[in-house]
């Protein structure tokens, strides 16, 4: 079995690198890269810098990064960075964004740091070794039923077929209204994923799935005691379509109210 704690103390230099550099330069220049989708002068330079320094420490392990794409060796290990989750909340000043780096081996997440620089908090975990809040262990929330959970869910989309998408994605937080306590939207998956491993959400839904977006935090989830799954209730992997997460009491309503929902929605919508 490959010892990926042994990569953790990395993972942290690199996430530490980041962390200055978010914590100590303006966003700048933005590029737009589609319809609302923009990234910012500091999302390349951190992730220019974090490739750089694993690659120097690492150099076979590949790496996937959401603003340069791929490098490296990707058949074995492979990294995979945001280097701003939440591009959209930083430049307008919110806390509401995280750098996350996670570690992935044979599709599955097997190690995660992410780092809420304006917030003063940091998640790690690896396989088999539990999760933890600035060195503290964490645990999923405790929460059964749907009247008495928290829900945060994606944002809605932007881009290509944003219309079609979007009628999935209302579609299904009308029927959270309908159910749940209370539902949030953060701007960033990476927070809700460590949210949902430190109890402060009950359960995530996002119809997305990018590693950058969710290596980490699924890992952080899962060694916190939730669940993470795809949109048909198989474990969730790189492969997935969907990312949907909440203990094992509460995850089986909350998938059924999302598969139910979508079942609502016409093909050609």
């Amino acid at each position: 079995m490959t010892d990926y704690a042994r990569l953790l103390p990395l993972a942290q230099e690199a996430v530490d690198l980041a962390h200055e550099l978010m914590r100590t330069l303006q966003p700048g220049a933005l590029t737009f890269k589609g319809d609302r989708d923009m990234a910012s002068e500091l999302d390349y330079a951190i992730e220019r810098r974090v490739r750089e320094h694993l690659a120097a420490r690492a150099p076979g392990i590949g790496f996937l990064g959401e603003e340069y794409g791929s490098s490296g060796d990707n058949s074995g290990l492979t990294w995979a960075l945001d280097p701003v989750d939440g591009t959209v909340n930083f430049i307008h000043g919110s806390p509401l964004c995280a750098i996350s780096l996670g570690l992935i081996h044979r599709a599955e997440a097997v190690l995660g740091v992410i780092d809420l620089p304006f917030l003063d908090t940091r998640y790690h975990a690896t396989r088999g070794h539990g999760a933890y809040a600035n060195n503290r262990l964490i645990h999923a929330s405790g929460v059964t039923d749907l009247k008495d959970a928290v829900v945060a869910i994606g944002d809605y989309a932007v881009g290509s077929e944003a219309s079609r998408k979007n009628t999935e994605r209302l579609t299904i937080t009308e029927q959270l209204t309908r159910h749940v306590q209370r539902i949030r939207m953060h701007g960033s998956a990476a927070i809700d994923l460590a949210w949902l491993a430190h109890g402060r959400i009950d359960a995530f839904i996002m119809l997305n799935n990018k590693p950058w977006d969710t290596a980490a935090g699924v890992i952080v989830a899962r060694e916190a005691g939730a669940l993470v799954v795809d949109i048909d209730g198989t474990p969730h992997s790189v492969d997935a379509v969907a990312t949907v997460g909440g203990n094992d009491l509460l995850l089986p309503p909350i998938l059924t109210l999302v598969q139910r929902s979508l079942a609502r929605v016409e093909p050609d919508c």
